[in-house]
């Protein structure tokens, strides 16, 4: 009998080739063979330590035959999903919390606290779920099951460590050759010989296309200019000489696919761009089943606007994203429990990182809550129930220990962000196309939820019976009214709001 045996394996192992060779594992062998000789060899052979081998993304459940120890483990910076409950003494883990909510032996019950916090938030925040004694495995954790005791360890954190010593210049060359060294592997592995990626207007998805082996780009577009980057990247791609496909995404189309994307997410989510996201992923899949995306580069480098801007010393940097205030939520929830603190996710990171400079500070945060809780969440829910593998390259663990080195002054020079990547970026790009300005992934839902075609459903659940039960029916009249009369942006509040309702409604 093997040591280890996989019990559950999600993800993509990059460096199989170096852990094959190191591992003593006979090529070739299908995919599904490799992943499973090396995560039962790399335990054999380094413990539970094998994490520190393991480059790409995954969430896996390994079996010790030997002690009887279930580990289950979530990869670095969490690209995939892991949840975990203890229900009749036994451990029940998985990337789809809609399956341990499923299982007959977890008593399904609404987690209040989750919802305060994400209304301030907007995502998920933290190992909490939704669910009562649900909880989310957080990235660079694993647990350990004994059959009596689940033990939560953490493997790994983001430390930042500015080195002064080397030049912007030389760390773009550091940045080039490690992402020479990560889509390297993506092309050398040839049971997944072709692939295709996902491209907006800006500098990370222009210089993953430029740096892969993807054969063609993929965007989503709208028929509002002010939120189409379709354009840009178009040129992008015709500059590359790559394919190029455009998907734009109507009004109609995008509220119909919204109660498909809440229930495969799992749980609430409040960002918008997730439906067009998804939208697009279902497009992908018409032609390719694997896809680049450049998520991580912002988190990793300091790509928001937010880690630009000062905050007093004595304020909790609470991520990049938050959509209503501590005192709007206590005015809408008919059961606010002031003992549930918007800083608590956060505090114990923000304590830990004190005396680091400040975009340290903010990064971390970010890389451990935040882009995990949204990005993440978003992607890897949306793609998986598509039937498209995403891979995040810029994700990968080595990019992130060029980045920690980085000073903070060679982030923003040049009236940039993330300044150092843009010119790593530079050496495959135009410099129109590496130094523009950031867009994002716009959605005009803005625009689109003031007519009454398309928010007529939204309008029927935020004053429905469901609603009565959380929320003062008086305050949501004023933020909806205010909404249609011109207050635009109050539209991610109602979006959040809706998207709760809509969750609640087919889960419980």
């Amino acid at each position: 009998m093997n040591k280890a045996q996989i019990k559950y394996f999600s993800g993509y192992i990059r460096n199989f080739k170096t852990l094959c060779s190191q591992l003593g594992i006979s090529l070739p062998l299908s995919r599904e063979e490799r992943e499973e000789q090396i995560l039962t060899k790399a335990y054999e052979k380094w413990g539970i330590k094998m994490t520190d081998h393991l480059y790409g993304m995954f969430a896996f459940a390994l079996l010790d035959n030997e002690t009887g120890k279930l580990y289950c483990v979530r990869d670095h910076v969490g690209q995939k999903q892991m949840f975990y409950t203890v229900a009749d003494g036994d451990f029940l883990c998985s990337g789809d919390i809609n399956e341990l909510a499923a299982d007959p032996r977890v008593e399904k019950r609404l987690n209040m606290r989750m919802l305060q916090q994400y209304l301030f938030y907007g995502y998920p925040i933290g190992e909490e779920t939704f669910y009562q004694n649900v909880f989310k495995l957080m990235p660079g954790h694993y647990v350990e099951w004994d059959g009596s005791e689940a033990k939560v360890v953490r493997y790994w954190k983001p430390v930042f460590e500015p080195d002064n010593s080397k030049t912007a210049d030389e760390f773009a060359k550091e940045i080039e050759a490690v992402v020479e060294e990560i889509l390297d592997e993506e092309r050398g592995d040839t049971e997944l010989p072709y692939k295709e990626s996902f491209l907006s207007g800006g500098v990370d998805s222009s210089y993953l296309l430029a740096a892969s082996d993807a054969v063609s780009a993929n965007t989503v577009g709208y028929e509002e200019s002010g939120f189409d980057e379709s354009g840009l990247a178009r040129e992008t791609a015709e500059y590359l000489g790559k394919g190029f496909n455009v998907k734009t995404i109507t009004p109609q189309e995008y509220f119909e696919r919204i109660p498909t994307v809440i229930d495969k997410m799992g749980q609430p989510l409040g960002d918008a761009s997730a439906v067009a996201f998804s939208i697009g992923c279902k497009a992908v899949r018409e032609h390719a089943k694997v896809v680049y995306s450049g998520e991580g580069i912002d988190e990793f480098f300091g790509g928001y606007n937010a880690h630009k801007r000062e905050i007093p010393d004595d304020w909790t940097y609470l991520t990049c994203s938050h959509i209503m205030s501590k005192e709007f939520i206590k005015s809408l929830m008919l059961d606010f429990d002031e003992s549930v603190r918007v800083e608590e996710p956060v505090s114990e990171i923000w304590q830990e990182v004190q005396g680091k400079d400040a975009l340290a500070k903010k990064l971390t945060v970010d890389i451990s809550l935040w882009l995990e809780g949204d990005i993440y969440l978003n992607t890897d829910r949306t793609s998986t129930a598509c039937g498209v593998e995403l891979h995040t390259p810029f994700s990968d663990l080595r990019l992130f220990n060029v980045a920690r080195k980085i000073p903070s002054s060679y982030q923003f020079a040049e009236g940039q962000n993330k300044c150092v990547f843009r010119k790593a970026a530079s050496s495959k790009l135009p410099y129109e196309a590496a130094f523009r300005k950031k867009v994002g992934f716009p959605v005009p839902v803005r625009e689109w939820l003031k007519d009454e075609r398309y928010h007529k459903p939204i309008e029927e659940k935020l004053f429905g019976e469901t609603s009565k039960k959380f929320f003062n029916q008086q305050e949501l009249e004023k933020l909806w009214s205010s909404y249609l009369l011109g207050e635009d942006q109050f539209w991610g509040r109602i979006y959040a709001i809706y998207a709760f309702l809509l969750w609640y409604d087919m889960k419980f």
